[in-house]
Parts: structure tokens; sequence; C-alpha cells
């Protein structure tokens, strides 16, 4: 029987932004498959925010020049892009930029939005080299995972003197992964796992490791029900008796009367509430990673039965 690990402790740091974390006691050779696992995961697939467009008042596109500033517009959505930020709502918002006169602006310089936290304020924007010299900008950020590209950011409908970007959405900028032989139960090639996370501090590297191996679990959960033919658990259904009186469209998805996989595959695919779900085409909903068929047909019952329907 493969035993499992004995201990996890994470080491302190004086950058709040970096984490050291030690797993000890795992099977023989199960510090690299778990670590490298891991690795993947915390780079491509933990929630961040990302700058996704950007509007410079008296510039068409991104190689036009304005009258008073030291850099070209190219260089300031560039000096944009790397802006990291931390969003308490699931819905774009957008961050305003209004200044005059002869100063170097900053991050900080953008105007207060209660729910966007700007988390290198003193990452630097534009240089104004006139005291008649304005700039105003409008940065758009957005929730993902990943990294979206330039092409898949473009719509239909793109307004006239937005710039789109390609977003890398990830709070999690390193991931150092080691493992090492240690002694255990007379044996020494028992492993401990060492992993390193950096992040932008957005989200700390404890949450981060913990979002990942969440992420791990109800993906391998899902593939054990499957390959099973587990029906729900007493739990799920007991879930699904809960009252629904209350049920509006600020409900949290976790608070439906949904089995967890579904409820987690929803949130995985960034959907919060049922407002946001009710918004979503029925075909993209069935295209949705890790919603299978017996998944999506649950979802559009709940639905049916409280009257409701996707798009």
């Amino acid at each position: 029987m493969i035993s499992l690990p004995i201990e996890i402790k994470q080491k302190t740091s004086t950058n709040k932004n970096i984490g050291v974390f030690e797993i000890e006691g795992l099977h023989p050779n199960y510090g690299v498959t778990i670590g490298n696992t891991l690795r993947r995961v915390l780079l491509s697939s933990i929630e961040g925010a990302a700058v996704t467009a950007i509007k410079i008042k008296g510039a068409a596109h991104e190689f036009s020049e304005i009258s008073g500033v030291l850099e070209s517009v190219l260089d300031i959505v560039l000096n944009i892009k790397m802006l990291r930020v931390k969003l308490f709502t699931d819905e774009p918002q957008t961050l305003i930029l209004s200044e005059k006169g002869e100063k170097e602006l900053t991050a900080s310089n953008f105007e207060k939005n209660p729910n966007v936290e700007i988390q290198n304020k003193d990452l630097k924007i534009a240089t104004l080299t006139d005291k008649k010299s304005e700039l105003e900008i409008e940065v758009t950020v957005e929730k993902g995972t990943g990294y979206r590209t330039l092409e898949e950011a473009k719509g239909d409908k793109t307004p006239i003197g937005t710039i789109l970007v390609d977003s890398a959405f990830s709070p999690v900028s390193r991931v150092r992964v080691d493992s090492e032989d240690m002694r255990l139960k007379g044996r020494v090639d028992y492993n401990r796992l060492i992993i390193e996370i950096e992040t932008d501090g957005s989200v700390t590297p404890k949450d981060a490791l913990e979002e990942a191996t969440n992420i791990l679990a109800q993906h391998f959960a899902w593939i054990s029900d499957e390959l099973s033919g587990k029906d729900k658990t007493k739990e799920e259904v007991a879930d699904l008796a809960v009252n629904t009186d209350e049920i509006t469209v600020d409900t949290k998805v976790e608070d439906l009367p949904l089995p967890k996989r579904v409820i987690n595959c929803l949130i995985e695919n960034n959907i919060k509430t049922l407002g946001k779900l009710l918004k979503q085409k029925e075909e993209n909903v069935q295209c949705f990673e890790g919603l299978g068929d017996k998944s999506f047909n649950e979802l559009k019952e709940f639905l049916s039965n409280q009257g409701l329907s996707l798009k």
C-alpha cells in the first residue's frame, strides 16, 4: 500500500510573497511526480487578475505619439501591462489616471477603486515633460486564469481608441520544486518535497498551493466517480433538498443546491453567481472543462425546476 506523507510545514520568510513548503514522508519517487504536477497547476490554473484593455486620450492606436509625454504610446501600454492587481469582484473594473503638469507618473496615480487593490504601486507608467502636459488613461482589469492572447481577446465590436492587450492572469510568478531523499521506516529512499512559490501579492503562496491542490483533487475525484459509476452521495442528495425559496441572481454558486462536482466545475470556469451563469449560452456551458454530460443535465434540470434556463 502506498503510504501518505507524514508532515507539511512552511518555512518563515522575510518576503510575504515568497513561501517555502516542505512535504515530508512521501513514498519513494512521489516527490518528483507530485512536485511537477503541482508546479504545472500553480503556474497555469490559479485565478488572478490582469489588464485586458487600455484607452489613452488622444491615441487611436498603440503606435501613436502624445505631445508632452516622454514615452511613446507603445511604451506606456507595455508599462501598464505589468500592472498587478487584486479584484474583489467578478465583474471587470476600470482604473482611471488623469494627471497634468511636469511629473513622473506611477501606478499610485490611478484613482482609487474600492473593488481593486494595486499590488505594485511604484510601477512607472509615463513621464510628463511640460507644465502643460496632460495624460488621461482608462484601464480595464478582469479576472481570469492562465494566459489570454490578443487574438482571443479580440471581439466583434472593439470600441474605437481601445487598445486590447494579451493578458497574463496568473498571480504566481515563479515555482521551484526539489525532491530529496529522507530516512523513514528504516528506509532511506522516502522523499522530502520542497516547493518554493512566489506570487505577485494578490494571493499568498499558501493560498495558491491550497487552490492548486484542490484543483487536482477535484479532477481526480471526478475521474474516480465516473469510472466507478458513482451516483450522488447522501450529502449531495441532502444538498438538493435545500429550500430554494431565497435563490436570487446574486446567490453564490456554492450556495446553490447542486452536486459538489457541478459547483466546483462552475467555479473553475469563473462562474461565481447564478446571475453570471444565466448569462451564458447553453453551448458554451456544455464546453466547460470538467463538465460531463451527466453534470450538465443535472444543471439544466435544476434551472428548469426554478423556471430558469441558459441563453
